[in-house]
Parts: structure tokens; sequence; C-alpha cells
């Protein structure tokens, strides 16, 4: 019996210990100030694979027209990431840093070639597997990436004629 308590109150002295250790680090310790988004080679590459997947029949079909768009939505898109928030930005620039690394792409987007070489139909099957899935936080990335990108096409007044949308009311002046 006396071994048990003596096991007991051992580990409950460390687990203080620890706690205290822990609580002393991050008041010693300053916290790293979240950087602004940066649209790198790899994020770029990723919205470059995604965008033309969720806004499919949405884009013009003569092909410059089309590369004109994809640009100006990868823009706009980068724009509005850099509008969140700090800790937000910081949270979408790690899912990009997950999206870029070859294991975690392969395993969680199921997209086994880099961003440049996926297939349009591996990519949708991808973002459709994260609509889906059982996993909230994966759901909830999908949702950021869905948002950003057509909250970011249709920021643009050329967009709007195709949803039937007139634009702003204009008030008259009196």
């Amino acid at each position: 019996m006396s071994n048990r308590r003596s096991f007991l109150k051992i580990g409950a002295a460390a687990a203080i210990t620890l706690a205290a250790g822990g609580a002393i680090y991050r008041m010693v310790t300053p916290t790293p100030t979240p950087h602004p988004f940066a649209l790198d080679g790899e994020a770029r590459a990723a919205l470059n694979a995604i965008i033309p997947v969720l806004l499919g029949p949405l884009l013009p079909s003569e092909a410059a027209a089309r590369a004109q768009a994809l640009a100006a939505t990868l823009e706009r898109t980068h724009g509005a990431i850099r509008g969140l928030p700090l800790s937000t930005q910081k949270e979408v620039q790690d899912l990009f840093g997950l999206l870029a690394l070859a294991p975690a792409r392969r395993f969680l987007a199921g997209v086994s070639a880099s961003w440049e070489q996926a297939e349009p139909a591996e990519v949708a099957d991808f973002l459709q597997s994260w609509r889906k899935h059982r996993l909230a936080m994966l759901q909830t990335a999908y949702l950021a990436l869905h948002d950003l990108v057509l909250g970011s096409w249709y920021a643009d007044p050329s967009s709007w004629a195709a949803i039937g949308y007139p634009g702003p009311r204009k008030e008259l002046l009196k």
C-alpha cells in the first residue's frame, strides 16, 4: 500500500513540476509574431492547380482570356488571404506548407505528382474527398480553399453578369 502511495505522490509531484516548468517557459520565451502570407512557389503551384478545378465552367474557354482570368483570380486570392488576420494567414500558410510536402500531398490529398503536373481529375478528387471527409479539419481546409477562390472570382465585377448580378445598387441622389 505504501508503494502505491509513494508512486502516486511522486507522479503528482512530477506533474506539478512539469506544469510549472511549462508555465515558466511560456512566460520567458516570447511568442513569435506571425508573418504575412507569402505566395511562394509551392503555394502558387497548388493554387494554380486548384483554381481551375474549383471554377470549372465559369472560366472563359478562349486560351488567352482563360489564362488572364486564372492569373487575376490567383492575385485576388492572394490579396484576400493577405486581408485576413495574421494568425489566420499563418494557418493558410501552414495549409499550403502541408500541401507542398510530397508525402503529405500524397497521403492527405491523394495527389501523387507535383502540383505543376497534377491532372485536373486528380485535383478534383482531392477537393471532393476533403469536402466530404470525416475529419472536420480537412472539411474546414476545403471550405477555406473554396471560399477564398470563389470569393476572389466573384469579387471581380466582370464575373457578375454570368450569375445575373447587376452590381451594387446605385442610390438616386435627390
